[in-house]
């Protein structure tokens, strides 16, 4: 049964403009050692972490809890399947506590980019 879903996009030079102007302060206050590693790995930075920046809004629309009560942009982790390359959402810390309160089975996520923009899905399944 799905419980919610949510969806956002980004301009990527939002993110872009953030990455230069704040560097590592945005970087480890919105994405896990992880996520900066492969972002920083690809030719375009700047895309994945818009990519990624809009999953989490993404995630935290499907669950109908935004930024409140103690959550935190690291307690959620964007990674990808290595056989077949789709996105994955790991989740931990106050949002792991919230998943399990409301009873969630999984969060399932889509990313996708284009020009100047990128933007994720994500479904919350009870």
């Amino acid at each position: 049964m799905i419980f919610g879903t949510g969806i956002d996009i980004i301009e990527i030079d939002r993110i872009r403009n953030s990455l230069e102007k704040y560097s590592e302060r945005f970087e480890e206050k919105v994405f896990t050692t992880k996520e900066i590693g492969y972002c920083r790995s690809r030719p375009e930075p700047a895309i994945h972490f818009a990519a990624r920046f809009a999953a989490k809004e993404a995630v935290l629309k499907s669950m109908g809890t935004g930024m409140s009560q103690g959550i935190s942009w690291r307690d959620m982790e964007i990674g990808h399947c290595p056989d077949l390359g789709k996105p994955v959402l790991e989740i931990r810390g106050k949002l792991l506590t919230l998943f399990e309160e409301q009873g969630l089975k999984a969060i399932h996520i889509s990313l996708s980019h284009e020009k100047g923009y990128a933007i994720a899905q994500a479904i919350a399944e009870q």
